[in-house]
């Protein structure tokens, strides 16, 4: 990640797009420093919640400096990461990276974060969606989930930090 830090930054909102095993993957980039954020949302009658009533969701995080804990997610969120520092090398760029997968009720035996990071590989061998505004990235991320995207927004760190914190080119004309 050291060295995806030093290059440009991405000038336009990319959304990258995977399915497979009835996991679904949206890959979110934003203009601006490196930071990446893995989301997950498990359906009821999944894995990891296999009980539930509700469909709930993990998340964690790093800013521009990374991790000092491993993440909660576990192997997931590197494995992901892994998958989009690759192509942030190949193209010399830097980004706000967020993965967001919704792993639905026909996942009903985790394979391994081999399936994560293919996944997410396959996405970053897409021709991504471009867009000029987070808002239609957003937009184009809720038709393809069944989740609101009220929730994966409150469960972000990073979509709530790019939609409601001021920077100070705000203020600069």
């Amino acid at each position: 990640m050291e060295q995806i830090k030093l290059f440009p930054q991405i000038n336009e909102y990319r959304v990258y797009e995977s399915q497979y095993l009835d996991n679904r993957f949206e890959v979110l980039m934003i203009p601006g420093a490196w930071s990446y954020e893995a989301m997950e949302a498990w359906y009821p009658g999944t894995i990891w919640n296999p009980g539930g009533r509700h469909t709930i969701m993990y998340s964690d995080w790093e800013g521009y400096k990374g991790r000092t804990k491993y993440a909660k997610i576990g192997g997931c969120y590197y494995a992901a990461r892994l998958a989009v520092g690759e192509l942030l090398t190949r193209e010399r760029s830097q980004a706000r990276v967020i993965v967001l997968r919704e792993a639905r009720p026909g996942y009903v035996m985790p394979v391994g974060v081999w399936q994560v990071r293919e996944n997410v590989r396959n996405a970053m061998r897409q021709k991504p969606l471009k867009y000029d505004t987070l808002q239609e990235a957003l937009a184009r991320i809720a038709s393809r989930f069944e989740i609101p995207l009220k929730h994966w927004i409150e469960s972000s760190m990073l979509i709530q930090n790019t939609l409601f914190q001021r920077r100070i080119t705000d203020y600069h004309q």
